[in-house]
């Protein structure tokens, strides 16, 4: 069912207030007269049409550290790579000698070393050409070391790679993390059991931190990386596996770059990348096969997260594939200290490629609840793929759990250019009576292959569904802005028929590419000067992506655009994408890139 639509201002116009909210909410200061805030306000709204204008400012301020080309091998330090011999000494010295220093390359060369826990420090990368195997004695991980577990502050276990306080630290290589966990007894201690309701009944009654003591004798898992207080990470390439509890864990951290990194887990908890309490963190280029949450941006819990108050902010992820058992973007459910900023492009969930143990359940979750407090806002996804979800594509609620007092600020969503096939619903929008979820916009996304009839809208102010199709049926409230059509039968055809076999399509038919690589169909199209935006229909009636190559005026916008199956060859899709045209005659190619062939196509349109 779907909840009312109570006033539908335009797309710029929503764009314009999401704009206005992100602007305010970046203020250091608010200014000292009402009269200064609106000023402020609109000059910031009247420079940002699109929320995606802010990400290259984020990403300008992400740059990874640099080290001295010094390397310190813990071969050199006593180190055996046997797989057996305890090299905890080894990692400890080298680590001291290359700080001691001035910094460099810690080298974890060939071999299977086994070790206890591993703290960084200042100006070490830690590179591992080999594999990092942790030992499975619960008092390798002693004495307790602050941490923040499950969003309350408490010591505990330390982390199995810990630093705090550093500053320009490292994690790179092309080896093999392996927390060993399910060989241990950490996997018999599930969700923590009493420990945890102790740990959550002291936050919530401002039990003094340094009182918060367990480790021997207490059954909180700790995470296998774990980084708080640092400035300037470096996560590169590595291959993690086996956590006891969540893999990466960045805690009160700034300038944080996750890239390229291979994540595996098996343990309950089994997160892949948690940004908690956060600004400026880029994680690109991952893969996540995860037995929890894939990337879960989190700012702590309930009346502890609310006490420490530091949000999660400014986060972008781009290029990451995900398959795990629950979420692939998360905010939450440990949010309290607000979460807000969050960017998320040209990621794909259930990869044909990469299945993973789990398929993903939900594209975008966001949990929250009264008892959380905080805020989520400004979320924005675009040019997501995916197949084979477990429930829906996006689900925002506010009823993770049911009690508490203390509501939440939801609001400012924009989700673009997504493409589902094979799921339960589009959305599900789970507001409250008592405080509703605000300013939703799906925009130029096509679901098919999906199991509920319709999809679920509850206490939600200003939903808008543009150019949105679901199984095959366009359910927009408000239509895209209207732009300028090309057929593809008038297009110039490389290594394709035009045909009308299938119907559904515009004009007098659609092209029908041959079955190789490098097949292509061509436009000219007419332009002024700047951005616009390219929409494409197409159909693919396999469960085979067909993924293509989209050149405007010879040069590659989307190298690898993505066109998933639509159920159906007479059910058909849009894809999106953004562009810039010069003024006059332009070009738009779409090349085939596997030796299936292009989708079928039937038309581009291009709108300013």
């Amino acid at each position: 069912m779907s909840g009312p639509l109570p006033g539908r201002p335009s797309r710029r116009e929503f764009l314009r207030a999401a704009a206005l909210a992100t602007g305010a909410a970046a203020l250091a200061a608010p200014p000292t007269s009402a009269a200064g805030a609106s000023t402020a306000a609109g000059a910031r709204a009247a420079a940002l049409v699109s929320p995606w204008d802010e990400v290259p400012a984020i990403l300008a301020r992400i740059v990874p550290p640099t080290f001295p080309d010094r390397t310190f091998n813990i071969v050199d330090y006593g180190a055996v790579g046997d797989n057996s011999t305890d090299c905890t000494a080894a990692f400890r010295n080298a680590i001291a000698a290359c700080n001691a220093a001035g910094g460099g390359r810690v080298l974890v060369p060939s071999g299977t070393f086994r070790t206890g826990k591993i703290h960084l420090l200042s100006n070490v990368n830690l590179s591992v050409t080999g594999t990092i195997r942790f030992r499975t004695d619960t008092g390798s991980y002693l004495p307790t070391v602050f941490t923040r577990w499950e969003g309350i502050e408490c010591y505990n276990y330390s982390p199995f790679i810990y630093a705090n306080g550093k500053t320009n630290i490292a994690i790179t290589g092309t080896g093999t993390i392996d927390g060993n966990a399910p060989a241990g007894e950490w996997s018999s201690w599930g969700g923590g059991g009493a420990d945890r309701d102790r740990l959550r009944e002291w936050g919530a009654t401002d039990h003094p931190v340094e009182q918060r003591q367990f480790g021997a004798g207490h059954y909180l898992r700790p995470n296998m990386i774990g980084l708080y207080n640092c400035t300037n990470i470096l996560v590169e390439g590595v291959n993690l596996r086996n956590p006891a509890m969540w893999t990466l864990h960045p805690v009160y951290c700034a300038n944080v770059t996750v890239r390229n990194v291979t994540f595996y887990s098996t343990n309950s908890q089994g997160d892949g990348c948690n940004p908690d309490s956060c600004t400026d963190v880029f994680i690109t280029g991952c893969r996540f096969n995860t037995n929890d949450d894939c990337i879960p941006v989190k700012s702590g819990r309930d009346r502890d997260g609310r006490r420490v108050n530091r949000p999660s902010q400014n986060i972008v992820v781009r290029d990451c594939k995900f398959s795990g058992r629950w979420g692939g973007i998360t905010v939450g459910s440990e949010m309290s200290g607000g979460v807000r900023k969050v960017f998320a492009e040209d990621c794909e969930c259930n990869a044909a490629d990469f299945p993973g143990r789990y398929p993903v359940k939900y594209v975008l979750y966001v949990k929250t609840s009264f008892n959380r407090g905080g805020y989520v806002e400004d979320v924005h996804l675009r040019r997501f793929t995916g197949r084979n979800l477990e429930r829906d594509a996006i689900y925002i609620t506010m009823n993770y759990e049911t009690s508490g007092n203390i509501p939440p600020t939801v609001r400012n969503f924009t989700i673009d250019a997504m493409t589902i096939t094979g799921g339960r619903s589009a959305y599900n929008i789970d507001g409250r009576s008592a405080k509703h979820i605000q300013n939703v916009t799906i925009s130029n996304s096509t679901f098919t292959s999906m199991t509920n009839a319709g999809n679920i809208a509850n206490y939600v102010d200003n939903l808008q569904l543009i150019g949105v199709f679901y199984n095959g049926r366009d359910i927009s409230t408000t239509q895209p802005s209207p732009g300028t059509r090309y057929e593809a039968e008038n297009a110039t055809v490389f290594q394709g028929v035009v045909e009308s076999n299938h119907a559904g399509f515009s004009g007098t038919g659609f092209v029908n590419g041959d079955n190789v690589a490098g097949g292509y169909v061509e436009w000219t199209v007419n332009g002024t000067a700047g951005a616009a935006t390219l929409r494409i229909r197409y159909a693919n009636g396999t469960t085979a992506n067909r993924p293509a190559t989209i050149a405007v005026n010879g040069a590659t916008v989307a190298a690898n655009q993505p066109f998933n199956g639509t159920g159906a060859w007479s059910t058909w899709a849009t894809a999106t994408l953004p562009i810039s045209l010069n003024a006059g005659a332009n070009t738009v190619r779409i090349t085939a890139n596997t030796a299936n062939g292009n989708p079928n196509l039937d038309y581009i349109e291009v709108a300013p």
